[in-house]
């Protein structure tokens, strides 16, 4: 069976032969991404080094810094951070041109010639805002101006449903977007604001999305426990979440086996860090058996740096292994 195949099975719980794969390092991954061409009025540059920095800005006209040349960084200067007025006259990045996603297209075809399931990156409306804004000035904008806040949401949102439908003409499977939504222990947000003013944005895009047949895929880090039903009922299909353990993998099974996806490596601050092969394996192995109980449920992940977390990569290539064992019921031969 094909990978987009066992995909599909896994999101629609219906007992594929083995666990979806979305691992790296070397080890299997039934999941490939596209990205559309830039936008023809984009104000990104490179990287350029400065005098004990670096210095970029991207497509939506945010400055980033960083200090070396590793890490991402951080916005440093948003695009309308100095006054809302500016909101006005901005010009959002033209991105819904037909031509930007020939070559999306035609890479999805390739994907899908090789079997793979294929998802395309986009953007989120929270990110989205609080790079506008910058991280600091956004989260007391929520506060002190939520009805400037809901405003640019809402026109962000609009301007993500037209992305939407142009990647499902492109011939995608699904969408992958990327919003960080806790600390270690608490919301950015209390969980009556997300669900004021964000959570209908939320609801709007999958809707977009779930209309073309398209699922939806988010990456979160952080602790997301109080929201994450709400997640649910707007139509998150899938959560990419590096650090299962901080929510509880009996939890998640208990409130959301069988109605979400969890994409996941071993947790990469409380099990992988130990270093201790038969804790990580045993990790990998409670993974699968809970989180993907349901005829679906999981997907077996890489962390996509073991140098950002100073680790040998042979700790995820036990990890990796061991997802590999417990997610294939097939007798192994030789």
């Amino acid at each position: 069976m094909a990978s987009r195949e066992i995909v599909q099975m896994s999101l629609a719980f219906a007992g594929p032969p083995r666990i979806a794969y979305g691992m790296g390092g070397g080890f299997p991954s039934d999941i490939a991404f596209v990205r559309r061409s830039p936008a023809p009025n984009s104000r990104a540059t490179p990287w350029t080094q400065y005098d004990g920095y670096w210095e970029m800005h991207d497509e939506w006209g945010n400055t980033w810094r960083r200090l070396e040349n590793v890490t991402k960084g951080e916005v440093w200067k948003g695009a309308l951070e100095e006054s809302w007025d500016l909101l006005e006259s901005y010009e959002f990045p033209q991105t819904d041109a037909v031509e930007l996603y020939e070559g999306t297209a035609a890479r999805c075809r390739e994907l899908h010639e090789k079997g793979l399931f294929v998802l395309g990156s986009i953007g989120w409306p929270f990110t989205i805002a609080r790079y506008l804004r910058r991280m600091e000035i956004f989260l007391a904008d929520v506060a002190a101006e939520p009805e400037r806040v809901s405003d640019l949401l809402w026109q962000i949102t609009r301007h993500l449903e037209k992305e939407i439908h142009r990647y499902a003409d492109a011939g995608v499977d699904g969408i992958m977007t990327a919003e960080d939504w806790g600390t270690q222990d608490r919301l950015l947000v209390s969980p009556a604001c997300f669900r004021r003013l964000f959570k209908p944005c939320f609801q709007a895009l999958c809707a977009a999305a779930h209309s073309r047949g398209l699922s939806v895929w988010l990456h979160s880090c952080g602790h997301v426990s109080e929201v994450l039903e709400d997640w649910c009922e707007a139509g998150i299909d899938v959560c990419q979440f590096d650090q299962p353990e901080l929510h509880g993998i009996d939890w998640l099974s208990e409130h959301f086996g069988g109605r979400m996806h969890f994409w996941c490596p071993v947790d990469i601050q409380r099990t992988l860090p130990t270093r201790d092969p038969e804790r990580i394996a045993r990790a990998a192995e409670e993974y699968v058996q809970k989180l993907g109980a349901f005829g679906g449920g999981f997907i077996a992940g890489y962390y996509g740096s073991n140098e950002a977390l100073g680790l040998d990569p042979e700790y995820q290539a036990i990890a990796s292994r061991a997802f590999m064992r417990a997610g294939d019921p097939a007798p192994r031969r030789g």
